[in-house]
């Protein structure tokens, strides 16, 4: 029996190996962004959806319209046997009704023709580009100049391209020369849109400890700014074709892994990472800033009617810092 007095003292077989201990986690390691990592989860959702499941969707889709059909045709005739004041009444708001459904799904296939007109524009310069055809690059910067036209962001830079464009004798200076005199004011103005975003996304992670708000934050500030992105480069969408580019979007970044922590996020993630040692939601919402950044360099990519050749591609460093300058010091 062991004396109660003395020291217990337990003897080990093996002497234990400190290297073989678990590393301590770092502060950087484990601010990851779980709120854009769960908006983009949700925001991709059903992006690649089977046959099958749209057949399903249709088939629903069509029942649904269909029982409801029959059932103001109901409501309608019904009220009309009890009063004809009252189904007359009825008759008007269910056209004023179909009248208003009309106007938005018109709109949402305008928003759906406007980001389809930049994709062709994008493919038929890039198109040019490789040929080297000077009579196809100046058919896709007459497209440009018609798209433009009216704006009062570019008004200086359609003048200066008309009065050189004459001069240029190559596809690809003529391309660039575009791309300087029309796409570097927008540029500038979907730049402030994203840091706009990536500000409030940091603040609301920051500032808000409710569960799942900042993932609510970060979608919908995402989305806002992929829908005014897509208007600064001539793209206005409707509500489902700015839910649909925010899918492309993020679904992009998920599929090629770009929507993680990488080389160009080094310097905002070692920002988070010593915010990090003071506050956890203040290295969080760093990491979420600089995420909601890249989200919004690739929305830039996506309704870009050219691709970044001439000007040079924002750097997400960049974005977070000029964002979050005066907020985080």
């Amino acid at each position: 029996m062991t004396d109660p007095h003395k020291p217990f003292v337990l003897e080990m077989e093996a002497e234990a190996d400190p290297a073989s201990a678990a590393p301590v986690p770092d502060a950087v390691t484990e601010t990851e962004g779980r709120a854009m990592q769960a908006a983009a989860r949700i925001g991709a959702a059903g992006a690649r959806r089977s046959a099958f499941t749209r057949f399903a969707l249709w088939v629903l889709g069509a029942l649904f319209s269909f029982v409801i059909t029959v059932a103001a045709h109901d409501f309608v005739t019904g009220l009309f046997a009890r009063s004809p004041v009252l189904g007359w009444t009825a008759f008007a708001l269910f056209v004023l009704a179909a009248f208003v459904l009309a106007v938005l799904a018109l709109r949402e296939w305008l928003g759906f023709a406007r980001l389809l007109h930049l994709d062709t524009l994008r493919s038929e310069a890039e198109a040019a580009r490789g040929s080297g055809e000077l009579a196809a690059a100046r058919a896709a910067v007459g497209r440009l100049r018609k798209l433009y036209a009216g704006r009062a962001e570019v008004t200086w830079g359609l003048a200066r391209l008309a009065e050189r464009e004459g001069d240029v004798l190559d596809a690809d200076g003529l391309l660039a020369m575009a791309e300087n005199e029309l796409l570097a004011p927008l540029d500038a103005l979907a730049r402030a849109e994203v840091e706009q975003a990536a500000r409030r996304v940091a603040l609301v992670t920051a500032l808000v400890p409710i569960a799942l708000a900042d993932v609510a934050a970060a979608l919908f500030a995402n989305l806002r700014m992929i829908r005014r992105v897509a208007e600064i480069y001539g793209g206005r969408t409707g509500t489902l074709g700015s839910w649909r580019l925010l899918r492309r979007v993020f679904s992009g970044l998920l599929a090629t892994g770009a929507l993680a922590l990488g080389d160009d996020l080094i310097g905002s993630v070692a920002g988070g990472g010593m915010l990090s040692k003071v506050s956890r939601r203040f290295g969080e919402g760093v990491v979420n800033a600089a995420l909601t950044a890249r989200v919004g360099i690739a929305a830039m990519e996506a309704c870009r009617p050219l691709a970044f050749h001439a000007t040079e591609r924002p750097a997400v460093s960049a974005l977070v810092g000029r964002a979050l300058k005066g907020v985080v010091g």
